[in-house]
This record gives structure tokens, sequence and C-alpha cells, in this order.
């Protein structure tokens, strides 16, 4: 008599025969799961009265679940997870309420099927048995029920990747048994509930990507076996309880991560001693970073950027010898980078960009072989930069932002430390030769001054008005007219590159450094070139950020006809602009000339980072007024640099940053369907105005329509368009080349797309406002931003440990 039939993991196909019920009406195990099976489910199945164990996981089931199925009444483990079954509010989830028949069942896995509609109640009826639920990766609706406090046996509950909304019910603390709640990637509001507090047996908490408010209730500080916890990318506010970093097993990772957490960090994080990772960027965190933070022993990841922590970086940082990356980012750190992290032998990334340090760089950092990363731009650092280790290789490291630093490798084009080594020959010399030189170099400097006075003036004669002379030239070696038309083919056609309102830009090959750079060539027989060059040199010399073009020199010469030719070189980017992906041409796209969804995202997280740095960081801010997909553009690594500062205006420092006025601000500056409505009005330029060309350049990058496409006619615009569309028909206006790079077909992929979608469409939307106070702050949209992007990235992550076999496990 056949009790047990096996055909796991194989690839067998076909459908399961009507009747196997009435042929096997004594099995006990019946195990289809890791195939290639279809069809329905034989609802003969629910004949076999004797079944225990039923696996038809991963395979192509389609249809209804039968509703009859809980006619199998000592069924202990139903796994059906990982295929297509349906169900909806009008048909479909019957087998749910006979299923409470099952009064030995253990174990329900439903995840990953195309059940849609709201979350049947009857699911609380289920067995008190009941040890495993899960409910993952699905478009379900509707609310977790009130009552799911009945099904007090379970060990493991699951509701991940849905769209089930409304609160967290209080009579989730009933289920005292619990040992992993997973309820993330949701659209889950309101309070975290302090009955949670009451699962004491929990070690695994993970509501991250929702929408939760409030404080985090300090019961949780009650949960002594607890082992993750990552409630980031929410709402939470107040200050972190000092409870829950009292908790003794803590150990893989605490991730409190953009919410709006506030106040100091509190001393008993220190307490945290078997802790992995600790994750807290993107918070509104403050005071002193706390010593006590050494005793975190096994520290391996630290992220605390995206906070105002203050102060000085703690020495006892040194003490974290484990440490393998460290992120203090975007806080108002000050002081000298502490000697002692060199120390960490370990540390493989470091991030101390956007601070307000001071003073040199510690030689000793290149010692630490296995730094790979190290970011300190946008600092008050001074001094020598050290040549070897990390330092040796610009692409690993930067350290713009430094006005003072000097040396270094020859890549990162800083002025020699002429000063450090005239101070080394100054001790060999005698007093008497001092005097001399220090004579004859005054004598030489008159000279000097009286020469350059005379070319200066004679200059200044051949233009209309007085105009400034770029200050770029101080900054870096200049290039001559002839190096660039060698390596231009004398600015022949084939090199060219694009063409915008000022000049033209080449493909250029400087020969005695082997480089390959971009040059743009002003037009100076156009009105407002000279100034449209003044006015990029300058822009260009006050920024330095890892998200805009880098300039490498600059020309002001005459060409070969005697007339005045003038350029600026800057950096190559290989992979072109940001138009010619997001329009390819000719149109036959191709996963090699579009854009995948993540790329998409990657991308404007750098250019909001970029306007971001300019608006705020920026002293004195800067309003580029030009923001528009062929102003982007591309690297090797598809990683954004904002560039053309050909129109850009540099703000008044006394200006508040909410309303930033130019001194200089007649006539309309932009683009067409990206300048902000308020500029055709007369208004000066704003940082107002930038906001909303990048809402409507934010739309462009997610529909794939330009502004000025001939569809948006009268009131219609790319505005409206993508508002009209939210969120029911967010599809239809996606750019369908996406899917190219994606399978969109998939139940639990889509869901999530479409969560991201309209995440990133309404940031669109609510930047290109028409009212500029009503548009996003560039701040704020920044934390939003990277916020979709690295919860869209943890979904994917996690998708694929899934399809690895991690499951049934919450992550």
């Amino acid at each position: 008599m056949l009790k047990q039939f096996v055909v796991l993991g194989n690839h067998l196909a076909g459908t399961i025969p009507a009747d196997i019920g009435d042929r096997f009406p004594n099995m006990e195990v019946l195990t289809f799961s890791a195939n290639q099976f279809r069809g329905a489910i034989p609802p003969s199945v629910s004949n076999i009265s004797t079944l225990r164990k039923l696996e038809l996981a991963g395979n192509s089931f389609s249809k209804h679940v039968p509703p009859t199925l809980g006619r199998s009444q000592g069924l202990e483990k139903l796994f059906l997870g990982d295929n297509k079954l349906q169900a909806n509010d009008r048909e479909g989830w019957e087998f749910i309420a006979s299923l409470a028949n099952c009064s030995q069942l253990q174990l329900l896995s439903l995840g990953n099927n195309s059940f849609t509609g709201k979350l049947p109640n009857s699911i609380t009826n289920l067995s008190t048995t009941l040890q495993y639920l899960h409910l993952g990766n699905m478009m379900i609706s509707g609310f977790i029920p009130s009552n799911i406090g009945n099904l007090f046996g379970l060990k493991v509950l699951a509701i991940t990747n849905t769209f089930v909304s409304g609160m967290i019910p209080d009579s989730i603390g009933r289920l005292e048994n619990l040992v992993e709640l997973g309820l993330y990637n949701n659209s889950l509001s309101g309070l975290v509930p302090s009955s949670l507090g009451n699962l004491t047996h929990l070690n695994k908490l993970l509501a991250y990507y929702g929408n939760l408010e409030g404080p985090i209730p300090a019961s949780l500080g009650n949960l002594k076996n607890m082992f993750i916890l990552d409630l980031s990318t929410n709402r939470l506010n107040g200050s972190i309880p000092s409870e829950i970093l009292k908790l003794p097993t803590l150990s893989y990772y605490l991730d409190l991560s953009y919410n709006s957490l506030s106040g100091p960090l509190p001393t008993e994080v220190g307490t945290l001693a078997n802790l992995n990772q600790l994750i807290l960027s993107g918070n509104k965190l403050s005071g002193n970073i706390p010593n006590s933070i050494q005793n975190c022993k096994l520290l391996e990841r630290l992220l605390l950027d995206h906070n105002s922590f203050e102060g000085s970086i703690p020495q006892s940082l040194a003490n974290l010898k484990g440490l393998a990356l460290l992120n203090l980012t975007m806080n108002k750190l000050s002081g000298r980078i502490p000697d002692a992290l060199s120390s960490i032998h370990g540390l493989e990334q470091l991030y101390l960009a956007h601070n307000n340090l001071s003073g040199l760089i510690p030689s000793s950092l290149q010692n630490l072989t296995s730094l790979s990363m190290l970011d300190l731009s946008f600092n008050n650092l001074q001094g020598e930069v050290p040549k070897g280790g990390v330092f040796a290789n610009a692409t690993y490291m930067s350290i713009y932002g430094n006005d003072e630093l000097c040396g270094g490798a020859p890549q990162f084009h800083l002025a020699p430390c002429f000063m450090t080594l005239l101070e080394k020959k100054k001790r060999k010399l005698s007093k008497s030769l001092m005097v001399a030189l220090t004579l004859i170099s005054v004598l030489v400097f008159l000279v000097l001054v009286v020469v350059l006075t005379q070319l200066i003036h004679k200059k200044l004669k051949k233009r209309q008005g007085n105009q400034l002379i770029p200050t770029i030239g101080e900054q870096y070696e200049r290039v001559s007219y002839h190096a660039l038309s060698n390596g231009t083919h004398e600015f022949s056609e084939d090199k060219l590159l694009g063409q915008g309102s000022y000049g033209t830009v080449y493909k250029c090959t400087l020969h005695d450094h082997d480089t390959t750079v971009a040059v743009k060539v002003f037009n100076t027989q156009q009105f407002g070139s000279n100034r449209s060059f003044v006015d990029e040199c300058e822009a260009l010399r006050r920024a330095r950020h890892r998200c805009l073009i880098k300039i490498i020199t600059c020309c002001s010469s005459i060409n070969h006809q005697g007339k005045e030719f003038k350029a600026l070189v800057f950096e190559f980017m290989p992979n072109g602009s940001l138009n010619g992906w997001l329009h390819p041409e000719p149109r036959m796209p191709t996963i090699r000339n579009t854009l995948s969804l993540e790329q998409r995202l990657d991308i404007a997280v750098d250019i909001i980072d970029a306007l971001d740095y300019l608006h705020n960081r920026c002293q004195p801010p800067i309003v580029h007024c030009d923001l528009k997909p062929s102003n982007i553009l591309l690297a090797e690594d598809m990683s954004a640099r904002v560039g053309d500062f050909g129109i850009s205006r540099i703000l008044p420092e006394s200006a508040s940053k909410a309303l930033q006025n130019s001194n200089s601000t007649t006539g309309i500056r932009g683009s067409i369907g990206y300048i902000a409505p308020e500029y055709g009005e007369g208004s000066s330029v704003t940082t107002h105005g930038d906001v909303y060309s990048l809402g409507i350049l934010l739309l462009e990058i997610f529909t794939g329509r330009s502004p000025t496409d001939v569809m948006f006619r009268g009131p219609l615009d790319l505005h409206e368009f993508s508002k009209n569309a939210l969120p029911e028909r967010i599809w239809d206006i996606a750019d369908k080349t996406m899917w190219l790079h994606t399978d969109a077909n998939d139940s639990v992929i889509r869901s999530r797309i479409d969560n991201c979608l309209v995440s990133f469409i309404s940031l669109g939307i609510s930047c290109s406002k028409r009212q500029p106070k009503e548009r996003t702050l560039i701040h704020d949209a920044a934390i939003e931003m990277q916020a979709i992007r690295d919860s869209y990235f943890k979904f994917a992550r996690s998708l694929a440990v899934e399809h690895q076999g991690v499951a049934p496990s919450l992550q």
C-alpha cells in the first residue's frame, strides 16, 4: 500500500492525474515540489483523508486551490509557494476557510503566487497548532486581521512584499511563541505596537520599507533573544530608546536608517558588544559620537552618515579592530582625522566626506593595505596628500573640495607643495644668503608685476567692458591651442561629441599625456559666449563633487587664423549623455542601448546629490539653470555627472537658502521644457528653478518621454501626464525599454516595481509643481530618492537570496 510518493527536485513536467486522490486514498506524503508541473491542483486530492504532508511548491500550478482541501483533516504541512495559483475578492480564497478543519496543521506556505484581493479574515480561524505562516511576495491587499493573535502557536509569521496596509494589530503581542516576524515591503502605517515587547522569544524583527510612524517603543527592550532588528525606511521619529541598545543577543545587525529619529546616540550603544553592523544613516541624530562605541568590539560596518553629528571623530574608534566599513559622510564633524584609524587593519572603506574636518591627512592611512575606498572630499583638510596605498589611485578615493591640499599623485592635479620644499632649503641656507635671495626675489616680483600689468591692460582693451580673467588656470596646467587642434584632428567632424548654445564639444587625445578628454570650444563670435566661458570657469573653480563633471584645464589663446580661441577641457565620459540612453538612435531599443530600472535609480541619486551639493553645501551656492538629459554625462561605470555650467549663476553668500537670488538674472534661463514657469514671468533665478528642472528630468528618466514631445500640447504637459497616471496607470506611462532588463511579468517583482515607480514619479511631480514654494526641498528630495533606491535594491537582494533557496527564513 503506497503511503509516500516523493519526486522532489527533478525536471518532471505535465499535469497531475485528476483521479490521484481516488487511486491512492491512503497516501500520507505527496511531494511534487521543484519540478515543472502545470495545470490545476486536482480536487480529488481532498479525498485523501490520511494525507499529512502535501508539497507542490516550485512548479507552475495555476487556477484556484481546491476549496475542499480541508477535508484532509489530518494535514500537517501544506507547501503551495512559488506557483501561479490564483485568488481574488470574488473567488479562490475558500480553501483558507476549509483549512480550519485541519486541527493538526503546522505549516502553511502560500508565497510567490498570483493571489490578489484582500487577505481573508478566516485565516485567523486556522488551528492553534500552526507554527509557520508565509504570505510573502503576492499582490494581496487589505489589513492584517485584528485577531491575528488567535494563532498563538505561530513561531514564524511572514507577510512581506505585499500591498497589505493599515496598522499592525495590537493583538500581535499575543503570539508569544513567535521567533521570526517579517512585515517588510508592505504599506503598513501607524504606530509600532508596544505589545511587540511581549514576544520574548523573538530573534528576528524585520519591518523595513513601510509607513510606520511615531516613536520606537521602549518595550522592544524586553526582547532579550533579539538577533536582528530592522525598522529602516519608515517614518519613525523621536529618540532611539536606550532599552533596545541593551539587548545582549543583538548581534547580526541593527538597522534604523532613513527615518526621522533625532537626539543623541545614547551612550548605551556601547553595550552592544556582539553587534556586527550598526546602520543609522539618514536620520536627524545629533551631538557627539559617544566614546562608548569602542566597546562594540565585533562591529564590521558602522554607518552614521546623513545625520547631524558634531564634534570630533572619536579616537576610540581605533579600538574597533574588525571594522571593515566606516561611513560618517554628511555630518557636522570637525577637528582632525584621528591618526589612530590607521590601526584598524581590516578597514576596507572609509567615508568622511562633507564634514568640517581640518588639519593634515594622516600619512599612516597609506599603510592600510586593506583600504580600497576612501572619500575625504569637501572638508577643510590641508597640507600634503600621501602618495602610497589607496592614495596612489584616484579611481578609488576622492579629496575634492579641500582647497588647501597639495602634492599627491599626478592624477589629482594638485599644486606641488612648494612651501614644504622651501622650508627644507631654508634650513641649509645661511642668514646672509637668505637676505640676498629675499632682495632678489622682491626685485624679480616687482618686474613681473609691471610686465603682467601691461599685458593685462592690452588684453582688456580688446574686450567690451571689463571681464574677470578665469582663475581656473591657477589650479591646473594650461593646455595650448596647438595640442587641442592636433588631438581633435583640427576639430574635425568625426571627433564631434555634441553642440550647445555657446560652443561645440569634441573628443580629444592629448598625446603628451596619452589621455582622452572632452574639449568644449566656445564660439567667440556669438554674443554671450565670453560671459558663458567666464561663468563656467568660475562655477567649476568653486564646485567639486563626485557627481559633477571634472574640469582638467582650460585654454585661452589665438587660433591659426589669428582669432580669439577659448576652450575648457573636461574628463571624457565614454557613455555619452543621458539623452542618448533615454532616446536611442536609431529607435530600435536593445539591452545594450537602454537603461535598466536599477541604473535609472542610481543615475537619479547621483543627479540629486550633485544638485543638493550645489545648493546647500557649496559656498556661495550655485544654481545650474540648465538641468536636462543632454547635460547629464555617464562615466564608464554608468555613474552620472552633471555638466555644462555655461549659464549657471553664483548666488550671493548672504542670500537665504530658500530664496537665493542672483545679482544678474535678466532673461529666461534654461531650455524649453525644463524652464521653471516663474522664469517666464520675469522672476529672479533661485534654487527653486533647478528643483523644477530636476522634477521634469526625473519624470523623463522613468517615462522615457521628453517634455517637448509632440503629444504635449495645450494644458497637457509631462507633469500633468504623469500626475494623471498615479497610481493605477503607472505601468501605462513607464518607459517600456526598462523591461528589456527585468522580468516585469513576475507578480512579485511587478508589485515591488510598482511601489518603486509610484514613489519615484510622485517625487518628480512634487519637485515640478508650478508654485516654487510648493516644491520639495532639494535636501529632502536627496534623502527620499536614496531611500527609494536603497529599498528597491534591498528587495532585489532579498529576492535573489530567496531564489537561491534560503526560504523559508525571513531574510
